[in-house]
């Protein structure tokens, strides 16, 4: 069947934007040929810095005839609704109509629409330049005096349809001032020529002898295999950088890697501002020696095969890096020179936001509130409330004006230069984690103190101000900082209840669902451990824990059916009788073994399972709870509950009701599903 290939050549594409565009045009196309009747069989899309690719394969030649009956109005309608009815069926009168009749409606009238088919490159001639003016960039522009807009100027449009072994046609149709055709382009320096193409496959090898590498994940796995060959023969390895491969992967067609050193003298600062300043200025990787250590080397990526081996690619990147790595260099001597707590007046001059001040006034809110937390989690108050004081204070320094991403790691270099405990200098480091699902949790007392104060005073401030996340709108992380703060309990195991507003609470809770629910934890199960009032994450996490234990078993999944079959009894009874049954149990009513075997052991269990919920041992109280299983089956095989006598029935649901209540100590099995 035939296939289309189009290609949008233009100068260079950002290269963040690359990956993005690639699949949204394949989204963009597809959708449309769908729409069209236009079913295809596979689509693939590319991007390099000059291009963006796709091949749609096993495309009909034209889409099919279709048939659809389409509804009207019923017989002796007012005219407008008639006239209406026409206009949409495409028909000029009544005539052209049938007549059916439904029993309970009457009779209405249908219209019979048939649509024939259209020719497939008919149709791909209105699809692709729709798709092309409609098409989405973060950052579009305009050129020359036409008002078409393109992340970057188009020079040329490839757009062929047929089968592999017919020539193809062009899909006509115009664009940008360009009309489309069959004509690309190789690489820019290193094979610049026209290149005429047909089809996928032959504009692939095309390109490839163009020096074109077409998929930008081949790209990238050429930079892996060459950097780490190229390390390794040195007796180096490379630092991955993820973030980094696929920005250089986007910035070369066709990827050759070279190496080259730095002054070793310049190793004397954090290896985090060499790499970070290697990796903003030139976009190289950086490289340890056989010990881990940070070596002196670093990657370069070209877009080109110099004639003279690389000496002066190399010679130029060695030169810039030596001149970032110099201001780096005198950043950090001038920030070494002044204390942390001097730069704290600066924050004054520093808006967080609007509404809630500056970042002075944050940092006045954090040290008090790291000081209400520091006993509860076993820190030095006195060290947590330096910690706090001096947690923004390279807010203002050189290094992190000039790579914010330090943030917090500069912090902790300059006050352990400065002689602050280790405690105080890890936690300016670690207040700010964990920042992602993959990043660490701060361990030590006085960094997990200042971690918490300081989620927390952002999260509490924004909700003072009615500034929350809504859909997929989230400007200030707030979602993070809330995530944040349920990894730091749980991974510590910390006993901190959250003293929050109810709002607030209720976000805690949507994000710990997520959480658990992402570790692979049941939704109802989640649910059933949560109530308004829960304020302790690790508590919560401990419940759902035990009850997801507890009903992988026989005994608590058979006990889990007993208490649904005492709830749906209470509810009956209970709306029936107006009134709720509160568990208070006449010995002397009890007639039967079974029943008397069950108030026994739900006595027993409710005191033991408190005596666990006090002690936070979730596992042993749902291990108790187990043990009502065999009274629970005996109760119902051995007893009707609706006894004819009054006082025996009502004995009866209140002993139900003491099993439901002593089951909701831990959790409300209601909500669980099953």
């Amino acid at each position: 069947m035939p296939e289309l290939l189009l290609e949008l050549f233009s100068e260079e594409i950002p290269a963040r934007f690359q990956r993005r565009a690639a699949d949204d045009l394949k989204k963009a196309v597809t959708n449309a040929l769908v729409d069209a009747g236009l079913v295809y069989e596979g689509a693939k899309a590319f991007a390099t810095p000059r291009r963006l690719a796709l091949t749609v394969s096993g495309l009909p030649v034209r889409s099919p005839d279709t048939r659809e009956e389409k509804k009207g109005p019923k017989v002796g309608a007012p005219q407008p609704a008639i006239d209406g009815f026409l206009r949409s069926a495409g028909l000029s009168s009544l005539d052209q109509a049938k007549v059916e009749s439904d029993p309970k409606k009457g009779d209405f009238y249908v219209a019979q629409i048939e649509k024939p088919g259209a020719d497939a490159v008919e149709l791909l001639s209105g699809i692709l330049p729709k798709v092309m003016a409609d098409f989405a960039w973060a950052k579009p522009m305009r050129w020359g005096s036409g008002s078409f807009t393109w992340v970057r100027p188009l020079r040329a449009i490839t757009a062929t349809f047929g089968t592999e072994n017919d020539e193809p046609v062009v899909v006509p149709f115009a664009a940008a001032g360009l009309q489309s055709g069959q004509t690309t382009f190789g690489h820019r320096f290193l094979s610049p020529d026209a290149i005429r193409v047909k089809r996928f496959d032959d504009y692939l090898v095309a390109l490839e002898r163009a020096k074109v590498v077409l998929d930008i994940d081949r790209r990238k796995d050429i930079i892996r295999t060459d950097a780490d060959n190229l390390a390794f023969a040195q007796g180096l390895s490379v630092i991955h950088d993820e973030g980094l491969l696929e920005e250089v992967a986007g910035l070369v067609e066709w990827p050759v890697v070279m190496m080259g050193t730095f002054d070793p003298e310049f190793l004397k600062l954090p290896e985090e501002v060499i790499i970070a300043t290697i990796r903003a200025n030139q976009k190289c990787f950086c490289l340890r020696d056989a010990s881990g250590k940070l070596a002196p080397n670093f990657i370069i990526t070209s877009n080109t095969i110099p004639a003279d081996g690389g000496a002066v690619v190399v010679a130029g990147n060695e030169r810039v890096i030596r001149a970032r790595l110099s201001d780096a260099a005198f950043f950090y001597q001038g920030d070494l020179a002044i204390p942390l707590e001097h730069g704290l007046p600066k924050l004054e001059d520093m808006v967080f936001h609007a509404k809630l001040g500056t970042q002075f006034a944050m940092v006045q809110r954090l040290v008090n509130l790291a000081a209400e937390i520091a006993p509860q989690v076993g820190a030095d108050v006195e060290k947590t409330k330096r910690a706090a004081m001096l947690a923004k204070a390279d807010l203002v320094t050189g290094m992190v004006g000039e790579f914010p991403e330090l943030q917090g790691l500069m912090g902790r270099y300059y006050a352990t230069a400065q002689g602050e405990p280790a405690e105080i200098a890890n936690a300016l480091e670690m207040h700010y984690k964990p920042l992602g699902p993959s990043d660490r949790v701060p361990t030590e007392p006085v960094s997990i103190a200042v971690a918490l104060a300081d989620k927390l005073n952002v999260l509490s401030g924004f909700w003072s101000i009615d500034e929350k996340p809504t859909g997929s709108r989230d400007p200030f992380a707030l979602r993070r900082a809330a995530l944040g703060v349920i990894r730091i309990i749980s991974e510590n195991n910390l006993k901190f209840p959250l003293q929050v507003e109810p709002d607030l609470l209720a976000f805690f809770h949507d994000r710990l669902k997520v959480t658990l629910r992402d570790a692979g934890a049941r939704h109802d199960l989640v649910d059933a451990v949560i109530s308004a009032d829960s304020n302790d994450i690790l508590q919560i996490t401990q419940r759902a824990e035990a009850l997801s234990s507890l009903l992988a078993t026989d005994d608590g999944a058979n006990l889990l059916a007993g208490y649904k079959r005492a709830a749906n009894i209470l509810a009956a009874e209970e709306k029936k009788d107006g009134k709720t049954y509160g568990g208070a149990i006449d010995q002397g009513a009890l007639k039967l073994a079974e029943e008397e075997a069950l108030a026994f052991a739900v006595d027993g269990v409710h005191a033991a399972v408190s005596a666990h919920v006090a002690k936070d041992d979730y596992k042993g109280a749902m291990a108790e709870l187990a043990t009502l299983r065999a009274p629970v089956d005996a109760f119902f095989t051995a007893v009707l509950v609706n006894d004819a006598d009054p006082a025996v029935r009502a004995n009866r649901l209140n002993l139900l009701a003491r099993l439901r209540d002593t089951m909701h100590l831990v959790a409300d099995f209601g909500k669980v599903a099953g």
